[in-house]
């Protein structure tokens, strides 16, 4: 981001190029993120026979998988800015030794977890929901992933310090390379070797595992600015400590994804069985497709409204977030009118055999979908008030629609719903439709104010 930055001036280029050149490898990055999380999912859904029951063990591991992923944040997100700043004032020693303090951390959690979901594991995958049935599927796949934890971790956590550093076409590399390996190998696991879930468990480590070298070797060669030193692999307190506090607010979002997971898997489970719990693994990929790209457009138009926020422009600050605005509402609105009126068509990429899951999935799509048209307007003035320095208030929305709103909905609506599963459903469409509202108008509010405020 930093080269893309010199190339550009955030002050005077014309604003709609500019937000496009800045945006489309945030988008790019995120949809490749996006075909890593899913590309299993599409892959064992269609196993001939058992792609339904196999696609409900798979999304029974999604709550440790995100756990595993938030531990990544804790550490590389909170770590990352952490060098950053040392190296803007030119202490390259404190720099490299909180690149290596985070090094030992990933290494250490990612053995930490591996051991404790190696012997909890089943015991958790009945706790989220699994039943005798789809049990096999679900340890057959876990086992196997967890096993190549510090894989994941190290890729994914490491690589926030390539991208501090300004190589972000290196970034990009690190989930690049993986996700097209998993792509690849999926196919040839799952079906040429005829090793269903566990080998796409095994093809998703093996990715991960060249990524992870992919990163190690970057943090290693000529090129880098902080290199991953024998004698700064140390933990101290001095380091750690600042890493663990700048962490928090991204463990927590990622965590709290889990355990909205964890809700929907033991609610559908109640009331609609192994079938409920499939679909709401494909529900939830399908709303992943509407995220991802929303989140890469606001990460592009974060530099430019930061930027002029700082240099005092507050007609360009407001200019650039209308535009921003009406990108986000723009895309979220067209892609839920989409889904709304061909929800069997994003249903058959995950699975096209089971006429049943089809046919929940596809009547469930329309009430778990139908607030996503709000998630553009809230997700842009959410993001901006991070570009303005409102971290707080931009994390106090993020948790409001997760914790305030979702989860309790899951549990509440059914109890004066006389469809359970649809009253299920909708916790995530009542959740986006009042976040949204609540976001934009407190940003309406709220936004002239900060624009007076000294800075």
């Amino acid at each position: 981001m930093a080269n893309k930055r010199q190339n550009s001036d955030l002050g005077k280029d014309p604003l709609g190029r500019l937000l496009l050149k800045l945006a489309l490898p945030a988008i790019l990055a995120q949809v490749v993120n996006m075909l890593y999380n899913i590309v299993d999912r599409i892959y064992i859904g269609h196993i001939p026979g058992t792609g339904a029951i196999a696609l409900t063990g798979i999304g029974l591991c999604l709550p440790i998988i995100l756990i595993i992923m938030a531990f990544s944040a804790l550490v590389g997100i909170g770590g990352a800015p952490r060098a950053a700043i040392y190296m803007g004032k030119q202490d390259m020693e404190s720099a490299e030794k909180t690149l290596g303090a985070c090094t030992v951390m990933l290494v250490g959690l990612a053995a930490a977890l591996t051991l404790f979901f190696l012997l909890a594991g089943r015991q958790l995958l009945f706790l989220f929901g699994a039943s005798e049935n789809t049990i096999p599927y679900a340890w057959g796949y876990l086992r196997i992933y967890v096993c190549g934890t510090v894989f994941v971790m190290v890729a994914v956590g490491l690589n926030s310090f390539i991208t501090t550093q300004g190589f972000s076409l290196e970034g990009m590399g690190t989930i690049l390379i993986g996700a097209v390996l998993n792509i690849v190998l999926d196919p040839i696991f799952i079906f040429g070797l005829n090793m269903g879930v566990s080998g796409a468990a095994l093809a998703t480590i093996l990715s991960q595992a060249v990524s992870a070298v992919w990163v190690l070797r970057f943090l290693r060669g000529k090129k880098t600015k902080l290199r991953i030193e024998k004698g700064c692999l140390q933990v101290k307190k001095e380091y750690v400590l600042p890493v663990l506090a700048l962490g928090v607010s991204p463990f927590v979002m990622q965590s709290t994804e889990s355990l909205i997971n964890i809700s929907f898997n033991t609610s559908l489970y109640k009331y609609g069985g192994d079938l409920a719990v499939s679909s709401i693994t494909i529900l939830s990929s399908v709303m992943q497709m509407i995220f991802l790209p929303l989140s890469g457009l606001t990460q592009g138009a974060q530099p430019i409204i930061s930027f002029n926020y700082g240099a005092g422009n507050d007609e360009r600050v407001k200019k650039t977030f209308r535009l921003l605005l009406c990108c986000c509402v723009l895309f979220a609105t067209l892609m839920w009118a989409l889904v709304m009126g061909f929800p069997g068509m994003f249903v058959r990429i995950f699975n096209s055999s089971s006429k049943e899951l089809y046919g929940m999935a596809s009547w469930g799509m329309r009430f778990y979908i139908a607030g996503a048209f709000a998630m553009g307007a809230q997700m842009a003035c959410q993001q901006t008030f991070l570009a303005l320095g409102q971290a707080k208030v931009s994390l106090f929305f993020a948790c409001f629609r997760k914790l305030i709103l979702m989860i309790p909905l899951i549990f509440i609506l059914p109890v004066f719903l006389e469809d359970k599963l649809m009253a299920v459903f909708l916790a995530e469409a009542v959740s986006d439709f009042v976040a949204g509202i609540a976001t934009t108008g407190t940003f309406l509010v709220r936004f002239p104010k900060i624009l007076q405020r000294e800075r």
